[in-house]
């Protein structure tokens, strides 16, 4: 290929001749390649809305880690709230989904009308098929701002592992238009991939990202004196402790429990060494955190020594 080691292309227009194209490509590039870095491998990816893209892979030896700081943080994620911190923050869920769904439904509408084959239905799927690309361009773009935000303020994040797949399914799927079910809400909110880039962004840039298990009753524990209620269902965002009294919101609360759990085993594993600076993770165990049907509710049981089962460490993550 040609001019690709040249720093400075950002924006320019270019052309760059491939193997087994008569022709060089005319590309614009979206960002600069680090300096004495040479591509090993381009890939050229057309996708259904009729856009080609290019990207390449370079070995980049630069030293991206920040200065360290003091800040803390757990994170509990949410639908109507996408990102709620221990700080009391509430980052709003952007609803991408949401926002064009109408247009996406009569987009859907025409292509159905359509002869399959025809000129005419092919005009509509590229219709459609740049809707869909309009709402994951800004899905993505939105993910990848507010991860970096999140890692360059805090020096600890802490996370729950949660099951997105299982969690975005709808067993019993109400009488909706598409999308505007549990499931597409669920999947527009982005959580599996905002938890993926903040693990290999706190790798990137010297942060420690730290997972606790998805069954610590973080919305059931009261931050204030730790005591666990039976039973707190969804439609509940505000509630009062039976021992202290204390009035909490419910995402706010969880948030403050994620941070104490992950800072009490980041504490415990201080000075483990690791192979990747991306974190670790924490697996709560004992029969009080499981659910009611979970068959791995006794063994749990049996496997706990201590007393106290809320920091119990597992397993660590890259």
């Amino acid at each position: 290929m040609q001019n690709l080691q040249s720093p400075h292309l950002s924006g320019k227009m270019v052309k760059s001749q491939i193997a087994k194209c008569a022709e060089p490509l005319p590309i614009r590039w979206s960002r600069q390649i680090p300096q004495n870095c040479v591509p090993s491998t381009i890939t050229v990816k057309l996708d259904p809305s009729n856009r080609w893209s290019v990207s390449l892979r370079v070995n980049d030896p630069r030293n991206l880690k920040l200065k360290s700081v003091t800040k803390q943080i757990g994170i509990d994620l949410g639908i109507t709230s996408l990102v709620t911190t221990s700080d009391g923050e509430k980052i709003a869920n952007p609803k991408n989904l949401k926002k064009l769904h109408k247009k996406l439904r009569l987009a859907g509408k025409s292509l159905s009308r359509k002869t399959k084959g025809s000129n005419n239905y092919q005009k509509a799927r590229l219709i459609l098929a740049r809707i869909h690309a309009k709402i994951k361009d800004s899905r993505e773009d939105y993910t990848h701002k507010l991860t970096t935000q999140i890692i360059k303020e805090n020096q600890l994040i802490v996370v729950e592992d949660l099951a997105v797949k299982n969690m975005v399914k709808n067993h019993n799927p109400p009488p909706s238009p598409p999308g505007r079910g549990a499931r597409g809400v669920g999947s527009d909110a982005n959580w599996g991939e905002l938890v993926r880039q903040l693990e290999y962004k706190a790798e990137w840039y010297g942060r420690q990202l730290i997972k606790i298990d998805r069954y610590f009753p973080s919305s059931k524990r009261c931050s204030n004196c730790g005591h666990v209620v039976e039973k707190l269902p969804l439609n509940i965002r505000e509630w009062d402790c039976p021992e202290c009294s204390s009035h909490h919101d419910r995402d706010i609360n969880a948030s403050i429990n994620i941070l104490r759990m992950g800072t009490r085993v980041g504490d415990r594993r201080k000075g483990t060494p690791t192979k990747k600076a991306a974190g670790l993770a924490v697996s709560v165990c004992g029969a009080t955190v499981r659910p009611e049907g979970s068959k791995s509710r006794k063994a749990g049981a049996k496997k706990q020594k201590a007393p106290n089962s809320d920091a119990r460490e597992s397993r660590a993550v890259s």
